[in-house]
């Protein structure tokens, strides 16, 4: 697959049906008949479960919301979820596992308060360009920061010290730490003691794991984890934070895992100043899973398998929640070629471009009988669709809210009308419940909120006005006389054994390299990532100049590209064992030799999810997005 000239996505403003096998325009009754009535009849021959939702974490709040209440309170199945599962889903499922919930721990002015900050597998300063900024705030005023990451970014360079790990291997290096920590007597044993639990497991678990066997095993010297350990430990105020270098491994959960073991070992968690900080992709990542916008949740974070809260939402909805976790995007994915899954729909996703190994998920897609999409772009995703239902752009033509990295929901004010042809998003999926029984009649964004804040304890002191004069408000936020510390789980640090509720438990963990093997046939190992001016897979920062931007390329260190004979901008073909690209060589000396880097910001250029892996975390289903098995051969000379 060679680079391939493209042009700028243009607003759709129209709806279309898919006519012997071409998709045409069509009047909105036509097309909106048209979904309903497929969805109809996949519930009247397969049942609900034959049904999957893939909600929008760019949308609002409001609309992740009214999107898995249709899937639950309409269809009657939990198969709904987003792209968190291609990001954060790990994150979530360990610190759910731990503590309960599924959010950061800290605020953004307890990361600027911090004496030390240790960044794990992420590159914030152009992935996350406002998070950093609190970093540099803390950074400017003595606090250290250390980077562990397998390439020296541009956020390294502004580190105390950079930790260069080989790519999965952050599980040792995280026990190494942790070992260190025990043995130089540094481990929080009052914390320990009194708020969690499997010290002792633990402790056996990461014996075998010394400075020397680490150094071996990750590449990074001895003398640079003995010194994270000790700073981290000895901090009065240590944040950790990590993006998708952790969490888009085969066992991305047990990576989320390892770090927070080291925030128990050194008691720094429930603190103001000290905790764990996952920093999401998207703007509203946090905002959907919270909405319950994800098979195992209802809105609030609460659990779909109690009874005792399926009741409340089946009272105010009139619905009949199955009692069990529907399937997440990856399974959903899986059911669709098994024949499982026959009608999606989807909102403001782009799965044909975005999942690992797009090839497979491209035929998954075309084996379903009905695909409805909902977007504001005919994207590749789009371009599969039996109905495609032109939507509106959540960020400047709808009212509502979203949640950010540190909790904080925040409103978000509709500046411009649709062009004419788009829609609401709401409006949209008010328009088929009717069609399909239900009498759905939204009238905006503070309508659906105050429906959320009346089941959703969490969000129950947040409304429209107080969101207003406090500039947002992080969750938990139970009343609206009143707000919660800025952090969570302070609980664990009380003297009340009844008030500090359930230890949180230290979890023993094996180390597992990456899935995909380096071979004499396959030598490099490519990891992919982003860059500051692009977003995701470009179908709207695509449409804009930025004058960083270079298009797609293979990132080699120089010692690499000397080796292989090529030189920037040559055209090179890029192999692994599930296909090939072309791309142009680009020459980095932040990679260490037999690393190769790429993103994803230019699939109609040059599709690298053609070349990822899809082995996925069997508990969160997040695929191994940085880490495939890749060859590099030069292209023969055209004559």
């Amino acid at each position: 697959m060679k680079r391939k000239k493209t042009e700028p996505y243009v607003r759709l403003t129209q709806p279309l049906v898919r006519d012997s096998g071409v998709l045409r325009p069509a009047t909105w009754e036509e097309a909106l008949d048209r979904a309903a009535a497929g969805i109809r009849r996949t519930l009247d021959a397969k049942g609900p479960e034959a049904f999957g939702m893939f909600s929008c974490a760019r949308a609002t709040n409001e609309m992740n919301f009214v999107a898995q209440k249709f899937t639950r309170a309409v269809i009657g199945t939990n198969n709904v979820d987003s792209c968190n599962r291609t990001c954060h889903a790990p994150s979530v499922a360990g610190l759910a596992r731990v503590f309960d919930s599924g959010g950061g721990t800290s605020s953004y002015q307890e990361i600027e308060d911090a004496d030390v900050i240790v960044i794990w597998g992420g590159n914030p300063r152009e992935a996350h360009p406002i998070f950093f900024q609190h970093v540099l705030k803390a950074v400017h005023r003595g606090a250290k920061l250390f980077v562990v990451d397998p390439r020296r970014t541009s956020t390294a360079s502004w580190a105390h010290r950079q930790l260069q790990l080989e790519v999965g291997t952050d599980i040792p290096l995280a026990h190494a730490i942790a070992r260190e920590i025990i043995h130089s007597g540094l481990a929080n044993h009052a914390f320990i003691e009194r708020a969690t639990e499997g010290f002792a497991e633990f402790a056996a678990s990461v014996e075998p794991w010394t400075l020397e066997v680490a150094e071996k095993t990750t590449g990074v010297p001895a003398g640079l984890i003995r010194e994270l350990a000790h700073a981290y430990a000895r901090a009065d105020r240590a944040q950790l934070s990590w993006t998708l270098g952790i969490t888009e491994h085969h066992n991305g959960t047990d990576n989320v895992l390892a770090l927070i073991n080291l925030a128990l070992l050194a008691g720094q968690v429930g603190r103001y100043g000290a905790g764990l900080n996952p920093l999401r992709g998207q703007n509203n990542v946090q905002g959907g899973g919270d909405m319950g916008a994800i098979p195992d949740r209802l809105p609030g974070f609460q659990d779909v398998l109690d009874a005792d809260v399926r009741a409340k939402f089946d009272a105010a909805w009139g619905s009949s929640i199955p009692p069990r976790k529907g399937l997440n995007l990856t399974q959903m994915l899986d059911a669709m070629e098994r024949g499982d899954l026959t009608c999606v729909y989807i909102i403001g996703e782009n799965p044909v471009q975005s999942e690992a190994d797009c090839e497979h998920t491209i035929k998954r897609l075309s084996n379903v009988d009905h695909l409805v999409v909902q977007d504001i772009f005919l994207t590749k995703t789009a371009q599969l669709a039996d109905v495609v239902l032109p939507a509106s752009a959540a960020w400047c033509e709808s009212d509502g809210t979203f949640t950010n990295s540190e909790r904080r929901v925040q409103r978000v004010r509709k500046a411009l009308d649709p062009p004419d042809g788009a829609r609401d998003d709401i409006e949209l999926l008010s328009e088929l419940a009717r069609r399909l029984g239900h009498d759905w009649h939204h009238t905006g964004g503070e309508e659906v909120w105050n429906e959320l804040r009346s089941l959703s304890p969490m969000h129950a002191g947040m409304s429209y006005a107080r969101l207003e004069e406090l500039g947002g408000i992080q969750w938990p936020c139970y009343s609206e006389d009143t707000l919660e510390p800025t952090f969570l789980h302070g609980r664990l640090w009380a003297e009340d054994p009844a008030e500090r509720g359930r230890p949180a438990p230290f979890t023993v963990i094996e180390h597992s390299p990456p899935v995909d093997l380096l071979t004499e046939e396959f030598p490099i190992r490519l990891t992919t990532g982003r860059r500051l001016d692009s977003y995701n897979t470009g179908v709207q920062s695509g449409g804009f100049p930025s004058p960083l931007r270079q298009g797609e390329t293979l990132d080699l260190c120089p010692e690499d590209a000397r080796a292989l004979g090529v030189v920037p901008d040559e055209l090179v073909r890029i192999s692994s064992r599930r296909g090939e690209i072309v791309a142009p060589v680009r020459l980095d000396k932040g990679l260490k030799p037999g690393l190769a880097f790429m993103t994803f910001h230019f699939p109609d250029e040059i599709d690298v999810n053609v070349i990822t892996i899809e082995a996925t975390c069997p508990i969160a289903g997040t695929a191994e997005y940085k880490a495939a098995a890749i060859r590099v051969d030069k292209l023969p000379v055209e004559v």
